[in-house]
This record gives C-alpha cells, structure tokens and sequence, in this order.
C-alpha cells in the first residue's frame, strides 16, 4: 500500500460522524492536494467496513458513489448519522 493511500485511509477514518470531506479536502490532508481523482478512486474501490467512505463528498457537494451505490445511499447513512436533514 502506498503512504498516500495509507494517508488518505488514516484522514477518512478520523472524520466524525455528522461530519463530513470532500474529496478535494481529503486529498490537500494527504499531502497531495491535486489527487482528489486519485482519492475518490480509494474510496470507490474500499471494501474496508472500518473505513466511513460514505462521509467523503464532491466539492460541490453531490454524494459520488458509495461502494458502487449510487448517492441516495450515502445521502441515507449520512441522515442516519446526523448530518443531513432533520
């Protein structure tokens, strides 16, 4: 595993619930602020349950893809969690 990816698994793990990064945020974390692509790839291609992927967002703030779900999915966990709606 490369140490950008070790980095980026490390920001995305210590996001509180409620709380949310987008790609591009993760990415300037890491060290790296260019490499949002490169973020959102890990985090499409996570099947690490202890990593919270759903809270990594675009910039915009559209939802992207969530473990190959699209964003209603992650829109749901991130209610679940606090950070959107009531």
């Amino acid at each position: 595993m490369s140490d950008f990816k070790r980095n980026v698994l490390t920001i995305v793990r210590a996001i509180p619930k409620g709380s949310v990064m987008s790609y591009k945020e993760v990415a300037v974390a890491a060290g790296s602020p260019r490499a949002y692509r490169a973020v959102g790839t890990i985090m499409r291609n996570n099947k690490d349950k202890t990593v919270p992927c759903h809270r990594v967002i675009t910039s915009s703030g559209s939802m992207g893809v969530y473990n190959g779900l699209k964003g209603g999915s992650k829109q749901r966990i991130l209610q679940e969690e606090g950070h959107f709606g009531p």
